[in-house]
């Protein structure tokens, strides 16, 4: 009897210490899965713009990084951010995603950042630096259009009503005495994506586009396009901020910004590997290969610059008040973000 109450009682201490050990193997194991998920809700993600055209390189160069895990942001930032990248194909589209507080920054075009400053109030979009000049092109089909007088009754592309091609196509057409509206005039300009634009002008209905690269190049290598008109100093991308954002992080939007300015400069000093970054990063997008050729040849009316002033903004906000989509008087002190 006495030997069986001790064997009882042994077992009992025995299965205790299975039980004990038990929980603490199940204990660790839970550890081990909480601590991954603990790190990721630490990440603070930011949520970033751009488009899928060459002239925004900056973005391109660091979604690839990202794509491999090597983020250029990530790296810069201070602590554990994770970037989420939104592709919009125009400035419109990006910037209702602001009003929307759907991305914190993007890189965008100049003019549908007066127009959504001037629908706010000043209150929703803070430009934060520049990003490239050059890149953007009236191209028009054939050899027959010789003089701006030549594109009276002509069909022009540009890739969405009120992004900086499309308001700088109808301001710059007025200024040839070529009257243009919202839905008309002497001359038709009609929104159109720029896949869609590469295709209509191959089928000859469109006589001419406005647009950027790697578009124009497209336009000029695969539908007997050519460029009738460009600026090479033209501001055609810039980095923009949302405020609720801006006022929420200054620190991190601050580290952001100079990163940003590193990269360019990055890309001016290493653009052969920017070039092919671009490259693999469009292809992804896509999801076919993009020629390297394409690339290059684009990349020579290309020019990387993150320095910023309110004086290219002023005459942006004057175009759209001469084509009518700004009515308002707006002062832009406000509008370029001081850190």
């Amino acid at each position: 009897m006495g030997y069986t109450k001790s064997r009882d009682a042994k077992a009992r201490k025995s299965g205790a210490l299975v039980d004990l050990i038990d929980q603490l193997l199940k204990a660790c194991v839970l550890l081990l899965i909480a601590a991954p998920m603990g790190m990721a809700q630490d990440a603070q993600v930011i949520r970033v713009g751009f488009f899928p055209n060459i002239t925004h390189a900056q973005a391109l160069v660091a979604a690839n990084l990202s794509r491999e895990g090597h983020g250029w942001f990530e790296s810069r930032l201070g602590k554990p951010v994770k970037i989420e990248w939104a592709v919009y194909n125009a400035g419109p589209s990006a910037m209702e995603a602001f009003f929307t507080k759907a991305i914190d920054m993007t890189y965008v075009g100049p003019s549908p950042v007066v127009n959504a400053h001037t629908r706010a109030n000043g209150k929703e979009v803070r430009v934060m630096a520049g990003a490239m000049r050059g890149g953007e092109a009236l191209v028009v089909r054939g050899d027959t259009i010789t003089s701006a007088d030549g594109l009276r009754g002509k069909t022009i592309a540009t890739p969405q009503l009120g992004n900086t091609q499309d308001v700088e196509c109808r301001a710059w057409l007025l200024k040839q005495g070529i009257k243009v509206t919202l839905v008309g005039g002497e001359a038709r300009v009609i929104p159109t994506a720029n896949p869609d634009m590469l295709q209509l002008f191959t089928q000859k209905k469109l006589d001419a586009a406005w647009t950027v690269e790697p578009w124009v190049t497209r336009l000029i290598n695969e539908a007997d396009g050519r460029i009738f008109h460009s600026d090479p100093t033209a501001l055609t991308t810039i980095l923009a901020g949302r405020v609720g954002f801006l006022e929420e992080h200054p620190d991190l939007a601050a580290k952001f910004l100079e990163a940003h300015k590193a990269l360019t400069e990055w890309i001016r000093s290493n653009p052969d590997e920017a070039r092919r970054r671009v490259r693999d990063e469009l292809s992804a997008l896509a999801r076919r290969e993009i020629s390297q050729k394409l690339v290059d040849e684009a990349w020579t009316r290309l020019d990387p610059q993150s320095s910023i002033s309110i004086e290219p903004f002023e005459n942006f906000l004057q175009h759209a008040r001469e084509v009518g989509f700004i009515r308002a008087r707006m002062d832009l002190k406000n509008l370029v973000w001081q850190p």
